[in-house]
C-alpha cells in the first residue's frame, strides 16, 4: 500500500485533469451554443446534420443521449424537466421530431412506432361519418387500414386516381374530410398534382395528407403546394440502412392546433417511438441527402437500362422523359427518387418468377430505401392485402416488378438485372 497519488491531465476526476470542470447544464460560451437558430435558414446538407441535434446541454455530447426510460423524476410537486413519462414525450423522440419537421418545413411533427402507425394516427382525426379520398394504388398496408375503419368504423372511402382533377371534384361529399395522396404512387410511381388536388380539398373543407415517403423532404416538400399533413414510414428513406421501424405525421407550417391534435392522438393510441429506434433514425438523417442523390443516379441507369431492353413492356419511372407526367415530376419534386417499378413482355409467372429468384445483388424482400438493393413482386407481397379486385383497378397486375435501387455500383446492379432477363425461359 502506498499514499502516492498517480497523476494524468488527460483522465477526467484526476486531480491532475488540465481541463476546467463546470456544473453540468452550464450554458455553453462558444460557437455552438449559438447554432441552433441558423439551422432553419441553413442548406439542406447542413440541415440534415444539424437539425433537431445541438450538443446535449449537460454533458456537451455531440450526438443526442439515447433517453432509454420510461419515466422522469418530478423536480417538486407538480415541476419536472419538462417530460414525465415516454409515450407522452422523451428527449430523444423530440429531437427527431424537430429535426424531421425542420426537413419538410413543417410546424412540427410526431413520431411513431412504424409508418403503419402514422397512417392510423393521421386517420384517426376524422370524425365519425367521414368520407376520404384515396389514390387508387395506395401502398398495400394503407389499403388494409382504410377497408378495416369501412367495415368496423363506418368510414366512407372512394379509390381514384387523382390525377384527374375532374374526378377529384366530381367525387367530394358534404361529408369527405380527408384527401390521402401517394405521390409517387406504390408500386406503379404515379404522381399526382399536390397542388391542383390541395386546392379543390380545401374548398371542400377537406384535409390533404401527403404520404412522402418514396421521395423523402430532399426531393419533395408537399407543405409547399398546400398540404396539411405529411406522413412518413421513417423505416425506409430517412433511417436509410434497414435497421428500424418507425413513422412520423408532420403538420403544415401555421398549423398549431394539428400539431397538438396529432401529438395528442399519437399519445392517446400508444404509438410514439422508443428512444432508442428515434436514435437510430436522428443517425440516418445525417447522411439523407448524399444517400438520395445516390438512391437517384442508380435509378436513373437501372430504368435507362430496362426501358431500352427487348424483354420488358413498360418501365415505370418518373425520371423518364417518356414517363407521362415527366413535366409534372419536374416541376413539383426535387428529384425523382431511387424506386423503379417494371414489367415483361409476354407475361408468364414463371419468368416473373425467374426473375425474382435470379437477382443476386438485388435482395428479394419486403420494404425499400435502404442503401442495399431489394426486388419485390406486389401482387404477392407489398399489396398481397389488396383484393385482386383492387389491384386490377389500380393496375397493379401480377407482372409488376418493384426495385428498391440502393447506393451499390450502378454497373454491378446492370449486370445482374441482364443476366436476369438473358436468362428467362422462353
Amino acid at each position: 500500500m502506498t499514499d502516492e497519488v498517480h497523476l494524468d491531465s488527460n483522465v477526467p476526476g484526476n486531480p491532475a485533469y488540465h481541463f476546467t470542470i463546470v456544473p453540468a447544464g452550464t450554458p455553453g460560451r462558444v460557437g455552438w451554443a449559438q447554432r441552433a437558430p441558423l439551422v432553419p435558414g441553413a442548406g439542406l446538407a447542413t440541415q440534415c446534420v444539424h437539425a433537431g441535434v445541438q450538443p446535449d446541454p449537460a454533458y456537451g455530447a455531440v450526438m443526442p443521449p439515447i433517453y432509454q426510460s420510461s419515466t422522469f423524476a418530478f423536480r417538486d410537486v407538480c415541476v419536472n424537466a419538462g417530460y414525465d413519462y415516454t409515450r407522452s414525450g422523451n428527449p430523444t423522440r423530440a429531437a427527431l421530431e424537430e429535426a424531421i419537421a425542420v426537413l419538410e418545413g413543417g410546424m412540427g411533427a410526431t413520431c411513431t412506432s412504424t409508418g403503419m402507425s402514422a397512417v392510423i394516427v393521421a386517420l384517426n382525426l376524422l370524425p365519425t361519418g367521414s368520407h376520404l379520398l384515396c389514390t387508387v394504388d395506395c401502398y398495400g398496408g394503407t389499403f388494409r387500414a382504410l377497408e378495416h375503419a369501412r367495415a368496423a368504423y363506418g368510414l366512407q372511402v372512394s379509390y381514384l386516381d387523382l390525377a384527374d382533377l375532374r374526378a377529384v371534384a366530381a367525387a367530394f361529399r358534404p361529408n369527405t374530410r380527408m384527401v390521402w395522396i401517394e405521390t409517387p404512387s406504390n408500386p406503379l410511381l404515379r404522381l399526382t398534382d399536390i397542388r391542383a388536388v390541395a386546392a379543390i380539398a380545401k374548398a371542400g373543407g377537406a384535409l390533404t395528407v401527403v404520404d412522402n415517403t418514396f421521395l423523402s423532404p430532399v426531393q419533395q416538400r408537399p407543405f409547399r403546394f398546400g398540404a396539411d399533413l405529411v406522413v412518413h414510414s421513417t423505416t425506409k428513406y430517412l433511417n436509410g440502412h434497414s435497421d428500424v421501424v418507425g413513422g412520423a405525421v408532420v403538420s403544415a407550417p401555421g398549423q398549431l392546433a394539428l400539431l397538438q391534435r396529432i401529438q395528442s392522438m399519437n399519445n392517446l393510441l400508444g404509438t410514439s417511438q422508443s428512444p432508442h429506434d428515434a436514435f437510430l433514425v436522428l443517425r440516418g438523417l445525417k447522411t439523407l441527402l448524399l444517400r438520395m442523390r445516390a438512391h437517384e443516379a442508380g435509378a436513373q441507369v437501372v430504368a435507362r437500362y430496362l426501358a431500352g431492353h427487348p424483354a420488358v413492356a413498360k418501365v415505370h419511372f418518373p425520371g423518364l422523359e417518356s414517363h407521362p407526367q415527366h413535366a409534372l415530376a419536374k416541376a413539383q419534386q426535387d428529384g425523382f427518387g431511387g424506386m423503379v417499378s417494371f414489367e415483361l413482355a409476354g407475361f408468364r409467372q414463371d419468368r416473373v418468377d425467374h426473375v425474382l429468384r435470379s437477382l443476386r445483388w438485388f435482395t428479394l424482400a419486403e420494404s425499400l430505401g435502404g442503401v442495399e438493393s431489394l426486388v419485390a413482386h406486389p401482387a404477392s407481397m407489398t399489396h398481397a392485402s389488396m383484393t385482386p379486385e383492387a389491384r386490377a383497378r389500380a393496375g397493379i397486375t401480377d407482372g409488376v416488378i418493384r426495385l428498391s435501387i440502393g447506393i451499390e455500383d450502378p454497373k454491378d446492379l446492370v449486370a445482374d438485372l441482364e443476366q436476369a432477363l438473358s436468362t428467362l425461359p422462353a
